[in-house]
Protein backbone atom coordinates (compact mmCIF):
# COMPACT_ATOMS: atom_id res chain seq x y z
CA UNK A 1 0.00 0.00 0.00
CA UNK A 2 1.50 3.25 -1.02
CA UNK A 3 1.76 6.41 1.37
CA UNK A 4 0.14 9.25 0.74
CA UNK A 5 1.89 12.07 -0.62
CA UNK A 6 -0.18 14.41 0.85
CA UNK A 7 -2.24 13.58 4.18
CA UNK A 8 -4.59 15.69 6.16
CA UNK A 9 -7.22 15.55 8.77
CA UNK A 10 -10.70 16.06 7.59
CA UNK A 11 -12.11 17.02 10.82
CA UNK A 12 -9.93 19.43 10.87
CA UNK A 13 -10.19 21.08 7.52
CA UNK A 14 -14.25 20.54 8.26
CA UNK A 15 -13.89 22.44 11.36
CA UNK A 16 -11.17 25.37 10.07
CA UNK A 17 -13.66 25.87 6.75
CA UNK A 18 -16.74 26.07 9.14
CA UNK A 19 -14.88 28.47 11.43
CA UNK A 20 -14.08 30.57 7.77
CA UNK A 21 -17.88 30.66 6.73
CA UNK A 22 -19.10 31.90 10.06
CA UNK A 23 -16.32 34.58 10.18
CA UNK A 24 -17.31 35.74 6.90
CA UNK A 25 -20.73 35.96 7.15
CA UNK A 26 -20.58 37.82 10.03
CA UNK A 27 -17.97 39.81 8.63
CA UNK A 28 -20.30 40.52 5.58
CA UNK A 29 -22.88 41.76 8.83
CA UNK A 30 -20.50 43.89 9.92
CA UNK A 31 -19.46 45.59 6.49
CA UNK A 32 -23.27 46.07 5.72
CA UNK A 33 -23.27 48.13 8.82
CA UNK A 34 -20.89 50.93 7.33
CA UNK A 35 -22.79 53.21 5.70
CA UNK A 36 -19.92 55.79 4.74
CA UNK A 37 -15.66 55.62 3.99
CA UNK A 38 -14.91 58.92 6.58
CA UNK A 39 -11.69 60.38 5.21
CA UNK A 40 -10.02 63.13 5.70
CA UNK A 41 -12.29 64.80 8.46
CA UNK A 42 -10.44 67.17 10.41
CA UNK A 43 -12.24 70.39 10.36
CA UNK A 44 -10.38 73.33 7.36
CA UNK A 45 -11.22 76.14 5.41
CA UNK A 46 -11.07 77.05 1.87
CA UNK A 47 -9.00 80.18 1.02
CA UNK A 48 -8.31 79.97 -2.18
CA UNK A 49 -9.22 78.14 -5.55
CA UNK A 50 -8.40 78.21 -8.82
CA UNK A 51 -9.47 75.51 -11.81
CA UNK A 52 -9.48 72.60 -10.11
CA UNK A 53 -7.08 73.21 -6.79
CA UNK A 54 -8.18 74.40 -3.72
CA UNK A 55 -5.95 75.57 -0.79
CA UNK A 56 -7.30 74.81 2.72
CA UNK A 57 -6.36 75.65 6.00
CA UNK A 58 -7.17 73.95 8.67
CA UNK A 59 -8.66 75.10 12.04
CA UNK A 60 -7.18 75.71 14.96
CA UNK A 61 -8.87 75.88 19.19
CA UNK A 62 -6.10 78.12 20.16
CA UNK A 63 -2.99 80.38 18.39
CA UNK A 64 -0.16 78.59 16.90
CA UNK A 65 3.01 78.46 18.85
CA UNK A 66 5.18 78.05 15.52
CA UNK A 67 3.88 81.66 14.11
CA UNK A 68 5.59 81.02 10.64
CA UNK A 69 2.46 78.95 8.00
CA UNK A 70 3.24 75.83 6.90
CA UNK A 71 2.02 74.90 3.48
CA UNK A 72 1.74 71.21 2.52
CA UNK A 73 2.51 70.09 -0.71
CA UNK A 74 0.95 66.25 -1.84
CA UNK A 75 1.71 64.69 -5.44
CA UNK A 76 -0.59 64.66 -7.85
CA UNK A 77 -0.88 61.11 -8.59
CA UNK A 78 -2.84 60.33 -5.35
CA UNK A 79 -4.64 62.26 -2.67
CA UNK A 80 -3.75 64.65 -0.04
CA UNK A 81 -6.26 63.11 2.44
CA UNK A 82 -3.85 60.64 3.14
CA UNK A 83 -2.29 62.50 5.55
CA UNK A 84 -5.53 63.04 7.82
CA UNK A 85 -6.81 59.34 6.87
CA UNK A 86 -8.36 58.76 10.35
CA UNK A 87 -8.50 60.83 13.38
CA UNK A 88 -6.07 58.12 15.60
CA UNK A 89 -3.94 58.11 12.10
CA UNK A 90 -3.65 61.61 11.56
CA UNK A 91 -0.42 63.58 10.73
CA UNK A 92 -2.11 66.81 10.18
CA UNK A 93 -4.26 66.64 13.23
CA UNK A 94 -0.90 65.88 15.22
CA UNK A 95 1.24 68.79 13.36
CA UNK A 96 -1.85 70.92 14.71
CA UNK A 97 -1.72 69.55 18.03
CA UNK A 98 1.79 70.49 18.46
CA UNK A 99 1.46 74.11 17.72
CA UNK A 100 1.94 74.31 13.33
CA UNK A 101 -0.61 76.56 11.68
CA UNK A 102 -1.15 73.95 8.28
CA UNK A 103 -1.96 75.11 4.53
CA UNK A 104 -2.58 71.84 2.00
CA UNK A 105 -3.00 71.89 -1.29
CA UNK A 106 -5.92 70.11 -3.30
CA UNK A 107 -5.40 69.04 -6.64
CA UNK A 108 -8.24 67.83 -7.60
CA UNK A 109 -9.16 65.97 -10.51
CA UNK A 110 -7.59 66.97 -14.24
CA UNK A 111 -9.73 66.80 -17.21
CA UNK A 112 -9.25 67.07 -20.51
CA UNK A 113 -9.34 70.81 -20.04
CA UNK A 114 -6.00 70.46 -18.41
CA UNK A 115 -4.19 68.29 -20.68
CA UNK A 116 -1.70 70.94 -21.61
CA UNK A 117 -0.83 71.76 -18.29
CA UNK A 118 3.20 71.68 -17.75
CA UNK A 119 5.62 71.46 -14.71
CA UNK A 120 5.66 75.58 -15.49
CA UNK A 121 2.00 75.86 -14.45
CA UNK A 122 1.70 73.85 -11.38
CA UNK A 123 4.62 74.72 -10.24
CA UNK A 124 5.16 78.67 -11.07
CA UNK A 125 1.41 79.21 -11.42
CA UNK A 126 -0.45 77.14 -8.48
CA UNK A 127 2.34 76.70 -6.35
CA UNK A 128 3.33 80.23 -6.27
CA UNK A 129 0.08 81.43 -6.38
CA UNK A 130 -1.01 79.55 -3.10
CA UNK A 131 2.25 80.90 -1.15
CA UNK A 132 1.37 84.14 -1.99
CA UNK A 133 -2.18 83.49 -0.70
CA UNK A 134 -0.56 82.45 2.12
CA UNK A 135 1.72 85.21 2.45
CA UNK A 136 -1.47 87.66 2.37
CA UNK A 137 -3.18 85.97 4.87
CA UNK A 138 -0.56 85.41 7.13
CA UNK A 139 1.69 88.88 6.19
CA UNK A 140 4.60 86.81 6.55
CA UNK A 141 7.26 87.30 4.06
CA UNK A 142 8.13 83.83 4.23
CA UNK A 143 6.52 80.70 4.29
CA UNK A 144 7.07 76.96 5.89
CA UNK A 145 7.14 74.72 2.86
CA UNK A 146 6.74 70.49 3.24
CA UNK A 147 6.23 68.53 0.20
CA UNK A 148 5.79 64.63 0.36
CA UNK A 149 6.79 62.51 -2.51
CA UNK A 150 6.20 64.09 -6.02
CA UNK A 151 4.98 67.32 -3.74
CA UNK A 152 8.71 67.45 -2.45
CA UNK A 153 10.18 67.25 -5.79
CA UNK A 154 7.90 70.50 -6.49
CA UNK A 155 8.74 71.86 -2.99
CA UNK A 156 12.62 71.61 -3.92
CA UNK A 157 12.04 73.05 -7.45
CA UNK A 158 10.06 75.74 -6.27
CA UNK A 159 12.25 76.24 -2.95
CA UNK A 160 15.39 76.45 -5.71
CA UNK A 161 13.04 79.61 -7.48
CA UNK A 162 12.00 81.59 -5.27
CA UNK A 163 14.49 81.47 -2.26
CA UNK A 164 13.21 84.64 -0.53
CA UNK A 165 9.50 82.90 0.03
CA UNK A 166 10.42 80.15 1.72
CA UNK A 167 11.88 80.18 5.34
CA UNK A 168 12.07 76.43 5.60
CA UNK A 169 11.48 73.48 3.45
CA UNK A 170 10.65 69.64 4.54
CA UNK A 171 10.69 67.14 2.20
CA UNK A 172 9.08 63.44 2.81
CA UNK A 173 10.44 60.72 0.56
CA UNK A 174 10.64 63.32 -2.05
CA UNK A 175 12.55 61.78 -5.55
CA UNK A 176 15.20 64.03 -6.22
CA UNK A 177 18.45 61.67 -7.72
CA UNK A 178 16.45 59.87 -10.64
CA UNK A 179 19.52 58.02 -11.93
CA UNK A 180 19.02 54.91 -9.10
CA UNK A 181 17.96 51.55 -10.31
CA UNK A 182 16.83 50.18 -7.15
CA UNK A 183 12.55 49.58 -7.22
CA UNK A 184 10.59 48.85 -10.18
CA UNK A 185 8.87 52.16 -10.60
CA UNK A 186 12.23 53.60 -11.59
CA UNK A 187 13.33 51.18 -13.87
CA UNK A 188 10.14 50.99 -15.67
CA UNK A 189 10.34 54.84 -16.15
CA UNK A 190 13.47 54.96 -17.56
CA UNK A 191 11.83 52.31 -20.31
CA UNK A 192 8.50 54.23 -20.82
CA UNK A 193 6.95 55.25 -24.08
CA UNK A 194 6.03 58.29 -22.13
CA UNK A 195 5.22 60.28 -25.63
CA UNK A 196 2.72 57.25 -26.75
CA UNK A 197 1.44 57.10 -23.10
CA UNK A 198 0.23 60.61 -23.46
CA UNK A 199 -0.54 61.13 -26.87
CA UNK A 200 -3.10 58.40 -26.45
CA UNK A 201 -4.65 59.59 -23.28
CA UNK A 202 -3.99 63.43 -23.24
CA UNK A 203 -5.00 63.06 -19.37
CA UNK A 204 -3.71 59.54 -18.51
CA UNK A 205 -6.40 57.61 -15.95
CA UNK A 206 -5.53 57.29 -12.32
CA UNK A 207 -6.84 53.52 -12.73
CA UNK A 208 -4.29 52.91 -15.67
CA UNK A 209 -1.45 54.39 -13.48
CA UNK A 210 -2.80 52.44 -10.53
CA UNK A 211 -2.22 49.10 -11.84
CA UNK A 212 1.21 50.05 -12.48
CA UNK A 213 1.76 50.27 -8.70
CA UNK A 214 0.33 47.39 -7.65
CA UNK A 215 2.06 45.72 -9.84
CA UNK A 216 5.15 46.76 -7.93
CA UNK A 217 4.46 44.20 -5.60
CA UNK A 218 1.81 42.06 -7.04
CA UNK A 219 1.18 39.65 -4.44
CA UNK A 220 0.83 42.16 -0.72
CA UNK A 221 -0.94 44.44 -3.13
CA UNK A 222 -3.27 42.13 -4.78
CA UNK A 223 -3.63 38.90 -2.80
CA UNK A 224 -2.06 39.04 0.88
CA UNK A 225 -4.49 42.14 1.99
CA UNK A 226 -7.25 40.91 0.93
CA UNK A 227 -6.67 37.05 3.10
CA UNK A 228 -5.60 39.56 6.08
CA UNK A 229 -8.71 41.44 5.95
CA UNK A 230 -10.28 38.27 6.22
CA UNK A 231 -9.29 38.21 9.89
CA UNK A 232 -10.51 41.42 10.75
CA UNK A 233 -13.93 41.35 8.92
CA UNK A 234 -15.66 41.10 12.36
CA UNK A 235 -14.11 44.08 13.98
CA UNK A 236 -16.09 46.83 12.62
CA UNK A 237 -13.27 49.18 13.78
CA UNK A 238 -10.65 47.27 12.05
CA UNK A 239 -12.45 46.51 9.26
CA UNK A 240 -12.76 50.54 8.51
CA UNK A 241 -9.58 51.10 9.01
CA UNK A 242 -8.49 49.25 5.92
CA UNK A 243 -11.70 50.40 3.40
CA UNK A 244 -10.73 53.28 4.39
CA UNK A 245 -6.81 52.86 2.82
CA UNK A 246 -8.56 50.76 0.06
CA UNK A 247 -10.48 54.14 -0.65
CA UNK A 248 -7.01 56.03 -0.93
CA UNK A 249 -5.46 53.73 -2.80
CA UNK A 250 -8.04 53.39 -5.80
CA UNK A 251 -8.78 56.92 -5.33
CA UNK A 252 -6.13 58.01 -7.99
CA UNK A 253 -6.39 61.25 -10.24
CA UNK A 254 -5.51 61.36 -13.56
CA UNK A 255 -2.43 63.07 -14.46
CA UNK A 256 -2.37 66.00 -16.97
CA UNK A 257 -0.32 64.55 -20.12
CA UNK A 258 2.20 67.43 -21.01
CA UNK A 259 3.29 67.52 -16.71
CA UNK A 260 3.59 64.04 -17.00
CA UNK A 261 5.33 63.83 -20.41
CA UNK A 262 8.18 66.54 -18.70
CA UNK A 263 8.01 64.51 -15.27
CA UNK A 264 8.84 61.28 -16.99
CA UNK A 265 11.52 62.25 -19.34
CA UNK A 266 13.18 65.64 -17.82
CA UNK A 267 13.23 63.66 -14.30
CA UNK A 268 13.22 59.75 -14.53
CA UNK A 269 14.74 59.59 -17.87
CA UNK A 270 16.95 61.93 -18.11
CA UNK A 271 17.89 62.80 -14.74
CA UNK A 272 17.80 66.87 -15.44
CA UNK A 273 17.22 67.80 -12.00
CA UNK A 274 20.34 66.71 -10.35
CA UNK A 275 22.26 67.39 -13.03
CA UNK A 276 21.25 71.06 -12.92
CA UNK A 277 19.80 71.32 -16.66
CA UNK A 278 16.14 70.91 -15.74
CA UNK A 279 14.34 74.50 -16.93
CA UNK A 280 11.04 75.62 -15.79
CA UNK A 281 9.29 78.62 -17.36
CA UNK A 282 12.19 79.54 -18.99
CA UNK A 283 14.66 79.42 -16.01
CA UNK A 284 17.50 76.81 -14.82
CA UNK A 285 16.74 75.23 -11.62
CA UNK A 286 19.47 74.98 -9.74
CA UNK A 287 19.08 73.53 -5.86
CA UNK A 288 22.60 75.75 -4.87
CA UNK A 289 19.60 78.14 -4.10
CA UNK A 290 18.03 76.39 -1.35
CA UNK A 291 19.69 78.29 0.99
CA UNK A 292 16.88 77.71 3.69
CA UNK A 293 17.34 75.13 5.96
CA UNK A 294 15.87 71.80 5.18
CA UNK A 295 14.76 68.97 6.65
CA UNK A 296 15.08 65.60 4.45
CA UNK A 297 13.49 62.72 5.93
CA UNK A 298 13.12 59.38 4.01
CA UNK A 299 12.33 56.14 4.69
CA UNK A 300 14.41 53.15 4.96
CA UNK A 301 12.01 50.47 3.46
CA UNK A 302 10.56 52.30 1.00
CA UNK A 303 9.87 50.79 -2.17
CA UNK A 304 8.59 53.75 -3.88
CA UNK A 305 11.17 56.20 -3.33
CA UNK A 306 14.37 54.36 -2.15
CA UNK A 307 16.53 55.89 -0.12
CA UNK A 308 18.90 56.33 -2.74
CA UNK A 309 16.83 58.75 -4.54
CA UNK A 310 16.30 60.96 -1.65
CA UNK A 311 19.24 61.15 0.25
CA UNK A 312 21.94 62.68 -2.26
CA UNK A 313 19.17 66.25 -1.95
CA UNK A 314 21.70 67.13 1.17
CA UNK A 315 24.71 67.34 -0.70
CA UNK A 316 23.05 69.32 -3.45
CA UNK A 317 21.61 72.56 -1.81
CA UNK A 318 23.28 75.89 -1.00
CA UNK A 319 22.58 75.88 2.86
CA UNK A 320 24.57 74.57 5.65
CA UNK A 321 21.90 74.10 8.01
CA UNK A 322 20.85 70.42 6.10
CA UNK A 323 18.88 67.38 8.50
CA UNK A 324 18.74 63.95 6.90
CA UNK A 325 16.12 62.05 8.84
CA UNK A 326 16.01 58.14 8.73
CA UNK A 327 12.40 56.94 9.40
CA UNK A 328 12.68 53.52 9.77
CA UNK A 329 9.22 52.00 7.83
CA UNK A 330 7.95 52.02 4.33
CA UNK A 331 6.73 54.66 1.77
CA UNK A 332 3.14 54.53 3.26
CA UNK A 333 4.08 53.68 7.19
CA UNK A 334 5.32 57.10 6.87
CA UNK A 335 2.24 58.93 7.07
CA UNK A 336 -0.12 56.56 8.44
CA UNK A 337 2.14 53.75 11.02
CA UNK A 338 1.61 53.49 14.28
CA UNK A 339 5.36 54.72 14.73
CA UNK A 340 5.02 57.69 12.43
CA UNK A 341 2.12 59.69 14.57
CA UNK A 342 4.64 59.15 17.60
CA UNK A 343 7.90 60.24 16.37
CA UNK A 344 7.88 61.91 12.70
CA UNK A 345 5.01 64.64 13.78
CA UNK A 346 7.04 65.70 16.88
CA UNK A 347 9.86 65.75 14.90
CA UNK A 348 8.75 67.86 12.26
CA UNK A 349 7.21 70.21 14.43
CA UNK A 350 10.08 70.41 16.96
CA UNK A 351 12.68 70.71 13.79
CA UNK A 352 10.50 74.08 12.51
CA UNK A 353 10.24 75.47 16.29
CA UNK A 354 13.85 75.40 16.58
CA UNK A 355 13.76 77.45 13.40
CA UNK A 356 10.76 79.64 14.19
CA UNK A 357 12.40 82.46 14.71
CA UNK A 358 11.88 85.12 17.99
CA UNK A 359 11.96 88.44 15.83
CA UNK A 360 9.18 87.82 14.36
CA UNK A 361 8.99 91.38 13.06
CA UNK A 362 11.77 90.00 10.55
CA UNK A 363 9.23 87.72 8.93
CA UNK A 364 6.04 89.95 9.36
CA UNK A 365 5.85 91.92 5.72
CA UNK A 366 4.59 95.37 5.70
CA UNK A 367 1.39 96.30 4.53
CA UNK A 368 3.31 98.07 1.40
CA UNK A 369 4.43 94.30 0.53
CA UNK A 370 1.67 92.11 0.47
CA UNK A 371 -1.40 94.30 0.78
CA UNK A 372 -3.96 93.27 -1.94
CA UNK A 373 -4.80 89.56 -3.45
CA UNK A 374 -2.46 87.75 -5.51
CA UNK A 375 -1.57 89.35 -8.92
CA UNK A 376 -1.59 92.77 -7.36
CA UNK A 377 1.22 92.21 -4.59
CA UNK A 378 4.52 94.34 -4.92
CA UNK A 379 7.21 93.77 -6.85
CA UNK A 380 9.98 96.07 -6.73
CA UNK A 381 11.87 94.80 -4.15
CA UNK A 382 10.31 91.84 -2.88
CA UNK A 383 11.20 89.26 -5.49
CA UNK A 384 7.75 88.15 -6.51
CA UNK A 385 6.76 87.19 -9.98
CA UNK A 386 3.60 88.57 -11.14
CA UNK A 387 1.37 85.12 -11.41
CA UNK A 388 1.17 84.45 -15.34
CA UNK A 389 -2.38 85.73 -16.96
CA UNK A 390 -3.01 81.66 -18.06
CA UNK A 391 -5.12 81.31 -15.82
CA UNK A 392 -7.79 83.67 -15.57
CA UNK A 393 -10.07 81.05 -13.05
CA UNK A 394 -8.12 82.11 -10.18
CA UNK A 395 -11.07 82.85 -7.24
CA UNK A 396 -10.25 84.32 -3.46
Amino acid sequence: MKTPLFAFDEKALLKELGDFNAKFVKGASVLTEIDEIDVGTASKELVYAEDKLKLYRYSRDSESSCKTPVLVVYALVNRQYMLDLQPDRSMIRNLLNLGLDVFIIDWGYPTKADMYLGLDDYINGYIDNCVNKIRKITQHKQINLMGICQGGTFSAIYAALNPKKIKNLVTLVAPIDFSTNEGLLFNWSKSLNVDALVDAYRVVPGDFLNSGFLMLMPFNLNIRKYVDMLDVMEDKDKLLNFLRMEKWIFDSPGQAGECLRQFIKDCYQDNKLVKGELEIGGKRVDLANIVMPLLNIYASADHLVPPAATKPLNDLVGTQDKTLYEFQGGHIGVFVGGKSQKELAPAISKWLHERDTAQQEANTADNSTVAGDVGQISVEGSGIKKPAKRKPGAQA
